[in-house]
């Protein structure tokens, strides 16, 4: 990692715990961000000292207001700045001239005209009066944040009342995920919410960081449109795993290609996001689509339960249809429902009506007659079953009504009390929860999921979470000899492009299995290259300017002797040029891809996917940091829509996905050491057969120097 993650940052407690608070642009003009700003010190509780700053009045909201900074009587904690653009910059510089040890702006930062001949743009002039400072600095163009327990809310938009104290910390780059989260009518509690907006000094690994020393975030939710400090972030992600606080991702900007990136199939599929797939993944961060899901996962993952032992969920349904619906949308998610024993199953048979099947998940509505007994013994029988991780009751809460205690209000209590499994209550319709009676079961503690698909996603995060946490640690593949990187680090930093038959040889000295191949620039030649390979062979263009020979036609495949091998390289010189490579024939086999793409922000990448020609249509892949050992290596392949291809279909051999878990550890190697040479490098495709793996052709590009 970069200096970014170790540079001595300012420290966040002057402003997330501040004990004294500047309102510069305090108001008592109604519906105005100055009256709000103080309003909503005051609806938050805040207990320290709060000094209102603005010329044209004696007093705000029952504190004496002064006419400038420099004159409140003491150095603020934290000023709030709510002015605009125009006077921002000179704020700032008067608050930090007062003593102020933090700040944070409302203001957009724009310049309408742009910024003298040799001055920075405004954006930057304001980061360097608090980078210059030393100060943390919330904004621009946020909503600032609410520090819930401390009774803190350094905001000049609405906030709820009764907003509720718990273990989540909610950092946002949008303002309206911000309000929309901090106004949420399921009782999340937040222990922080932060809308960090531009983040022109502050950014999202200085909160995650400072949310983890806390110790009262048990969670910490994003929602991200881009990181300011890669390493910064992965060092804030990695504190996170080692600390076992959750992190919940909404990454929002995903493109469908990287510019810069297309020329190579591995740039094109990595895309923009694919970075921020190998990193949630190499640091057990849940990916989150939606709203919803986020806060159905925010809601599941605020319990203190977690998932201990068994392979998957149980769910007791009260609808054969929407049970149904329930396992087609677990499916689709990749959901797994726990295989329940034999003995389970008997003790359920035992409990419901006639008619009704034991199973896993259970439709246990009958006729209705004692159903709270049956429901009850039913989920007894799946929480003793020890593949069962979790368990859902799956009903949509419409209203109830009195009495609460009994029903399925009390029979969620009566369960969620029986078990130390996670439990929670799941409606397959958020418009029709009754949020006062699903309260009743949040103040039991019971989380509330709202909606079929957010819900599942929610459980299949506390799968996951168990997965990551059983990760074994990654151990570095066996090393090149110092000889081996130094002379290909020598080759690449050259920037000259690299021939087919190099791109070969690098994938074999670092230990991935290539076809041999020989270069060949006549008839004579061809032939001859061929009968010392042997027969069958590949004849394939080694034009420079051709990077995809499939796409001109500059292939030709299982040439049996020397004439084939000569009509060949008639008809492919005489189109393409006379440079051509004879490579041996890899045996018949599944195809596969693996590349090296370089991303500008977290550098190089791993990448496994499907291969052949349409690679990119097909755009089935799994990205990774380097490096990577064959578990890790494996559990990318195995994560591929195109596996079962490896194991064998129609009768065919199963393929050797050890030796492609292998050829891909191999890989993260050259990306580890030779990684930042690279703009990307394919090999497409490489032949998975019974016998092994072997590379069939290299594309590598090497960066440009400078």
């Amino acid at each position: 990692m970069t200096n970014d993650a170790v540079d001595a940052r300012p420290s966040l407690e002057p402003m997330l715990e501040a004990r004294s608070v500047a309102v510069v642009g305090a108001s008592v003009k109604a519906g105005s961000l100055g009256a709000q700003m103080m309003a909503e010190l005051r609806r938050g509780g805040f207990a320290g000292a709060v000094y209102p700053v603005n010329p044209g009045y004696a007093e705000v909201d029952g504190h004496p207001c002064f006419a400038s900074i420099a004159e409140v009587p003491e150095p603020v904690d934290l000023a709030i700045l709510g002015v605009a653009n125009a006077r921002i910059e000179r704020a700032l510089a008067d608050a930090v001239a007062a003593g102020a040890r933090s700040a944070v702006t409302f203001s957009s930062l724009y310049e309408p005209e742009p910024a003298p001949p040799g001055a920075p743009p405004l954006v930057q002039r304001v980061a360097a009066i608090a980078a210059d400072a030393g100060i943390p600095l919330c904004g621009g163009n946020g909503m600032g944040f609410l520090n819930v327990p401390g009774r803190l809310r350094a905001t000049g938009f609405a906030t709820p009342d009764d907003l509720r104290e718990g273990p989540v910390t909610f950092v946002s780059h949008s303002g309206s995920a911000f309000a929309a989260l901090a106004f949420n009518d399921r009782g999340i509690g937040f222990d922080l919410i932060v809308s960090s907006g531009q983040e022109i000094v502050t950014d999202v690994a200085d909160y995650i960081a400072y949310a983890l020393d806390r110790g009262t975030t048990r969670v910490i939710a994003s929602l991200i449109e881009t990181v300011r400090r890669p390493d910064a972030f992965r060092a804030a992600l990695a504190l996170a795993a080692e600390r076992g606080v959750p992190v919940l991702a909404l990454k929002v900007g995903r493109t469908d290609v990287a510019k810069d990136m297309v020329t190579a199939h591995s740039g094109a599929l990595a895309g923009e996001d694919g970075a921020y797939e190998a990193l949630f993944d190499a640091y057990g961060v849940h990916r989150v689509a939606t709203l919803d899901e986020l806060a159905d996962a925010m809601e599941l993952f605020s319990t203190p339960r977690r998932i201990a032992g068994g392979s998957g969920i149980a769910s007791v349904h009260d609808s054969g249809g929407e049970r149904a619906l329930f396992v087609d949308v677990a499916a689709d998610e990749g959901v797994p429902f726990a295989r329940i024993a034999d003995a389970t199953v008997a003790r359920i048979q035992d409990v419901l009506d006639p008619g009704l099947v034991a199973a896993n998940p259970l439709d246990a509505w009958g006729t209705g007659i004692d159903a709270d007994r049956i429901f009850r013994e039913a989920f007894a029988a799946l929480a003793d079953d020890p593949d069962v991780a979790a368990m859902a009751f799956v009903v949509d809460l419409t209203r109830q009504g009195e009495p609460h205690d009994e029903g399925y209000l009390q029979i969620a209590r009566d369960v969620f009390a029986s078990t130390t499994k996670p439990f929670c209550v799941l409606s397959n319709l958020a418009s029709a929860v009754a949020n006062d009676e699903a309260h009743l079961l949040r103040d039991a503690g019971i989380p509330v999921l709202e909606g079929t698909t957010s819900g599942l996603r929610a459980l299949g995060h506390l799968l996951a979470e168990r997965a990551f946490r059983e990760r074994a640690p990654v151990v570095t593949p066996r090393p090149v000899a110092d000889a081996v990187r130094e002379r290909w680090r020598e080759r690449l930093a050259t920037g000259r492009g690299v021939t087919e038959l190099e791109g070969l040889a690098l994938l074999a000295d670092y230990g991935v299995p290539a076809v041999d191949a020989r270069d060949a620039s006549s008839e004579e030649a061809a032939i001859a290259a061929a009968d010392a390979i042997g027969y069958p062979v590949a004849v394939k263009t080694s034009a420079a300017d051709v990077s995809h020979k499939s796409d001109v036609d500059g292939v030709r495949l299982g040439l049996g002797d020397g004439d084939a091998v000569a009509a060949a390289y008639r008809d492919v010189a005489g189109r393409l040029g006379s440079e051509v490579v004879v490579a041996a024939m890899a045996p018949p086999g599944v195809e596969m891809a693996l590349g090296i793409v370089r991303d500008p922000q977290f550098g190089p990448l791993v990448l496994v996917a499907a291969g052949g020609v349409l690679v990119e249509l097909l755009r089935d892949r799994r990205l990774a940091f380097p490096p990577l050992d064959e578990p890790a290596a494996r559990r990318m392949i195995d994560a591929l829509r195109a596996r079962p291809l490896l194991d064998g279909l129609r009768g065919a051999p199963a393929a050797d996905a050890g030796a492609l878990a292998s050829a891909v550890s191999r890989l993260s190697l050259v990306a580890d050491d030779l990684g930042d040479l690279l703009v990307a490098l394919d090999v497409n495709p490489v032949i998975v057969s019974a016998s092994g793996c072997v590379a069939v052709d290299a594309l590598v590009l090497p960066r440009r120097p400078g």
